[in-house]
């Protein structure tokens, strides 16, 4: 149960840090070699394009609210599925999207990080 709620509040921590730009607690959230499938293209961004493409503000979150949050955990490894609805910039274009998402996290040297994100658009 524990395990749980720690993984639920390091995907609360992610989607807090994404919509302040919070380059340090993404640095420390994202393994390394952290891939996110991209909601809009379905591309594959690594971890330092990401924080790259926040830091130049080419990428804004105004904010994310996420809802249907279900997370399971097989020991060291937490999974959450979600539904989101996101206020963003990119390039200074607004948009608004709805998405499913699954992200992974392991456990690493006692703290809950994030190894993978995908996200799906949906209507609504």
């Amino acid at each position: 149960m524990q395990n749980r709620r720690d993984v639920e509040a390091a995907d609360r921590a992610f989607f807090e840090a994404l919509t302040k730009s919070d380059l340090p607690a993404l640095e420390h959230l994202l393994v390394d070699d952290f891939v996110l499938v991209d909601v809009m293209s379905g591309g594959e961004i690594g971890k330092s394009a990401l924080l790259d493409v926040i830091s130049s503000g080419r990428l804004k979150f105004e904010s994310i609210q996420s809802a249907d949050t279900r997370v399971r955990c097989y020991g060291s490894t937490g999974v959450v599925n979600g539904r989101t609805r996101m206020q963003m910039r990119f390039e200074d274009a607004p948009a608004v999207v709805g998405s499913r998402y699954t992200h992974v996290f392991i456990q690493e040297n006692g703290r809950w990080r994030m190894v993978s994100a995908q996200g799906t658009q949906i209507a609504g």
